[in-house]
């Protein structure tokens, strides 16, 4: 079918059944499919709001990138238009819609995410993003690692979805050197600051992600009109004095594996080191996650971070880049925010 086609057949045929709003320029709004397949299916339209050269190449990039990706924990590319000045992209839709409306939005108070949930997603989103690291080719950086890009299907598996920031990497390429975005309180310090982006800044920002999962809260809490604390601040010491009961949802009512939840807080504290060396790959994480290796996860609890008399080595969570800037909530995309200020691909 072609784009015309297909353009004309979202517009003419296709029906709005609801619509929750995005953080993005671009909100996937769902809409019910009756023409295009036996039955009623229900799919998920990205629309531009708004065209501009940036909005096309972050269209362009998605198409790109989606057009590549095949994995049962990644959203599932089903078409996409272009048209004079209309970019539509389809997607499968997500009923149980995003991790975040389910920590921070408006299925918060229902808790309908319980703890084996947790698990689920967290293993899931790792193995999405492992495919992007180590099985694609090239190799993919998302740059936008959240819990609002974490969408769940209707049996609560983890999809990552957005790729409109995402980044090939050659092969024997390190990192590429980029303008910065994303979103504040999940990026890298070495990107924020720098606009080095490397997997490992994936890695990162999925540590964030791992702790709001396991504990509810935000990765930047505003304490008042003139103070905010991180995530990683308010958590690496309960970790180190293994506080773990304090680090859980309170909306979980204590229903956890303790010994589940204390690899999960580990696991996500050694992601969002400040140095990137210090951090595992994120095929090193899934096995973490899962447990299968008693040797590995006691060498992750002897971490020399989890020392209660151990005071270097960790930063506060903010970039300098980050920290000058007034507080954003998490849910606030940082359009352009320039590191370098050039492009380039850097090998090792």
């Amino acid at each position: 079918m072609s784009i015309s086609n297909i353009d004309r057949k979202i517009k003419s045929e296709l029906t709005p059944v609801r619509h929750e709003a995005a953080d993005a320029e671009s909100a996937p709004m769902p809409i019910a499919m009756p023409a295009w397949s036996p039955g009623t299916v229900e799919i998920a339209v990205k629309r531009l709001k708004v065209w501009s050269n940036k909005a096309e190449m972050e269209f362009a990039v998605e198409v790109e990138i989606l057009g590549r990706v095949r994995h049962k924990n990644l959203l599932c590319l089903r078409g996409y238009c272009a048209e004079g000045q209309e970019r539509l992209i389809v997607y499968d839709y997500m009923p149980n819609l995003s991790l975040l409306s389910h920590l921070h939005g408006q299925h918060s108070a229902e808790c309908l995410l319980d703890w084996d949930r947790r698990m689920n997603i967290a293993i899931g989103s790792a193995e999405g993003i492992t495919y992007l690291h180590h099985h694609a080719t090239p190799h993919i950086i998302h740059r936008d690692i959240k819990v609002s890009n974490v969408l769940l299907d209707s049996d609560f598996q983890a999809q990552v979805a957005d790729f409109g920031f995402a980044k090939l990497i050659p092969d024997g390429a390190t990192h590429v050197t980029t303008r910065v975005k994303g979103t504040l309180g999940y990026l890298a310090p070495e990107y924020a600051m720098f606009g080095k982006a490397s997997e490992s800044c994936d890695v990162y920002s999925f540590g964030i992600l791992l702790l709001e999962l396991a504990s509810g809260k935000k990765p930047i809490e505003k304490l008042s009109a003139t103070m905010k604390r991180t995530i990683t601040d308010w958590a690496l010491p309960l970790a180190r004095d293994r506080k773990f009961n304090e680090l859980a949802d309170p909306k979980l009512n204590t229903n956890f594996v303790e010994e589940e939840l204390k690899r999960v807080v580990f696991v996500a504290l050694i992601c969002a080191q400040s140095q990137p060396e210090k951090r595992p790959t994120i095929l090193e994480v899934v096995d973490l996650l899962k447990g299968d290796s008693k040797e590995k996860l006691a060498d992750l609890e002897n971490d020399e971070l989890f020392k209660p008399t151990q005071a270097a080595g960790y930063n506060d969570g903010l970039s300098g880049a980050q920290d000058s800037s007034d507080f954003i909530s998490e849910e606030k995309d940082l359009k352009e925010m320039v590191g370098s200020g050039t492009e380039g691909v850097h090998g090792s």
